[in-house]
């Protein structure tokens, strides 16, 4: 039998559903304040390179303790966002290869390539 991590995708999704269960979580997980939660730990993520230049943070992921820290903040997005697809029942792997899909047809490899011009200005 897998565990939880060796199941992948899947075995996240029901290790942070126990997680939650096992605390009687359930009740304050709703889709505005797992959103709020959300935002919140993005911009936990945002601090860790704040006031950085691109040198100093490149130094501060390669440092043992400064990628910890920056995994620790991306989990705790991840772990949120799962959960809010988990409370309104969004296959959200399904949902990020629909996204791509459309995203390939307004960023045409011709032109978006080695382009950061947003769709609209290609």
């Amino acid at each position: 039998m897998k565990t939880d991590r060796e199941a992948g995708f899947d075995g996240l999704v029901t290790a942070v559903r126990r997680f939650r269960d096992e605390r009687d979580w359930a009740q304050f997980h709703n889709p505005k304040d797992l959103a709020v939660s959300i935002a919140i730990e993005a911009a936990e993520l945002l601090e860790q390179f704040q006031w950085k230049d691109a040198r100093a943070a490149a130094a501060h992921v390669a440092d043992d303790a400064g990628r910890r820290a920056v995994g620790d903040e991306m989990a705790d997005v991840l772990i949120l966002l799962v959960s809010c697809a988990d409370t309104l029942g969004v296959d959200l792997v399904a949902a990020a290869h629909d996204k791509l899909a459309r995203n390939a047809v307004k960023y045409p490899v011709e032109k978006a390539r080695g382009n950061a011009a947003k769709y609209d200005r290609l």
